[in-house]
């Protein structure tokens, strides 16, 4: 089969697309090619790297013809210039309809939010869950995958944990009521990725995407710091503390420590859908622990945050 995929060289974007090369398949990655932390994904073996917005309908569908499914994993957890949540939600996903229509691409593949909802006040739940509604009433055959906290080599989660564990031993908690997560690993959301794409399962169905074990947010960042071989201290600190920590941050690196959304994300916690879902089959469901095993192999080099990590954040057009 040969398969788009939005985001193509974002985290799940490049493992979704060297599983599915390894497996015998051609992949189409379409992205800004803004994202460097992996040159090699663009010269994957059996792949063709498309330079394409999401909202870019001739280059969408050009880039979707001959393809028989499209994964779109295209999406932001902060705002930077023009790369706002509508534009890249919202009208990127209806752009990206629009040229699998045009392409006639058999199916589409959304990974959207497990709490992604309408009307809650935070403009990354909103736009998630209008761009689910699109893709509802796209008339394309679909599958959406409402995932939580994804982990994994390449991620960003134990990435700038790690780092900041090196740079200083010290974590603040977010809010002084500890929620619940369920952290989910790569290759199991790649496996149900592949099924709903190269098998046709879970067509017309609405899932939760999670990992096998909950466990406190305090419990999950505390396995990190033992992985990572560091002894931190953990203190809870007021949510609202957090969004002007993630404000200053959002100007100040280029990949934030934690973002706005991340911050409302967290304040929930990830474990409960606001509605009712359809079941996952038993045999996709995730199966992957969140043990300091597992952790080693998703972390980065060691060493803290370098000097350009804290580069102040341009407009991307």
């Amino acid at each position: 089969m040969r398969i788009a995929i939005t985001g193509g060289t974002g985290f799940v974007g490049r493992h979704l697309a060297r599983t599915l090369v390894a497996h015998g398949h051609q992949v189409v990655l379409i992205a800004r090619g803004q994202d460097d932390r992996d040159p090699e994904i663009r010269s994957l073996k059996e792949s063709r790297f498309v330079a394409a917005t999401t909202d870019h309908t001739e280059a969408l569908t050009e880039a979707f013809t001959g393809c028989d499914a499209v994964a779109h994993c295209a999406g932001i957890n902060r705002q930077i210039g023009t790369q706002t949540y509508q534009r890249v939600h919202v009208d990127g996903t209806r752009s990206v309809i629009k040229a699998a229509q045009r392409a006639r691409v058999g199916k589409i593949v959304l990974l959207s939010f497990l709490r992604a909802r309408p009307d809650c006040g935070s403009g990354y739940h909103e736009s998630k869950w209008a761009a689910e509604e699109l893709v509802r009433r796209s008339g394309i055959p679909f599958t959406i995958l409402k995932a939580g906290v994804i982990y994994g080599m390449g991620d960003h989660m134990l990435d700038h944990l790690s780092r900041a564990f090196h740079t200083l031993p010290v974590f603040a908690l977010v809010g002084f009521r500890d929620r619940m997560v369920r952290p989910l690993a790569i290759e199991d959301l790649v496996r149900v990725l592949e099924a709903s794409l190269v098998e046709k399962r879970l067509n017309g169905l609405t899932v939760p995407v999670l990992g096998p074990e909950e466990l406190t947010l305090t419990d999950a960042v505390k396995r990190v710091a033992r992985a990572v071989g560091k002894r931190a201290v953990f203190f809870p600190a007021p949510v609202a503390f957090h969004y002007l920590l993630a404000c200053a941050l959002e100007k100040s690196m280029r990949i934030p420590l934690v973002s706005l959304a991340q911050v409302r994300i967290l304040s929930e916690g990830i474990t409960q859908a606001p509605f009712p879902l359809d079941e996952l089959s038993k045999d996709l469901s995730p199966r992957t622990r969140f043990s300091e095993a597992q952790i080693q192999l998703g972390l980065p080099p060691r060493g803290g945050f370098r000097r350009q990590d804290f580069r102040c954040c341009l407009e991307v057009p």
